[in-house]
């Protein structure tokens, strides 16, 4: 069971990126059920919910502090998640992480619903 997130560095402000979080395992054999979310955690902070994606892709929901800067998509084909990131500002520095439910329809922005974590790929901000 594996999820690897990638795509994380170093942007000034204003900046964009784009993660990427790949599945794999057999356990994500049936990636297209899970609900896939982003979190992220800034030092000293705690972990905090950005956005989550249903097993369509028809239905997301964004944190406040992201809305209309950050994008999230799915590709169940390639098993991958991703989050376009624009407009990046100082405050979005943190180690941001990709997360699976298994609830297809999930509504949850709580990391304890998320059963499977990547690994983190970290994001700074420079102001």
């Amino acid at each position: 069971v594996q999820l690897q997130a990638s795509g994380g560095g170093l942007v000034q402000a204003g900046g964009s990126l784009r993660l990427s979080c790949a599945a794999s395992g057999s356990t994500f054999s049936t990636f297209s059920t899970y609900t896939m979310g982003w979190f992220r955690q800034a030092p000293g902070k705690e972990r905090e919910f950005v956005v989550r994606i249903n097993w369509s892709g028809g239905r997301v929901s964004y944190a406040d502090s992201v809305k209309g800067r950050f994008t999230i998509s799915r590709d169940n084909v390639k098993k991958t998640v991703y989050l376009q990131m624009n407009s990046l500002q100082p405050e979005d520095t943190a180690v941001h992480y990709c997360a699976a439910d298994n609830d297809s329809y999930s509504s949850s922005s709580r990391p304890m619903d998320y059963e499977y974590w990547g690994q983190g790929t970290l994001v700074t901000v420079s102001s």
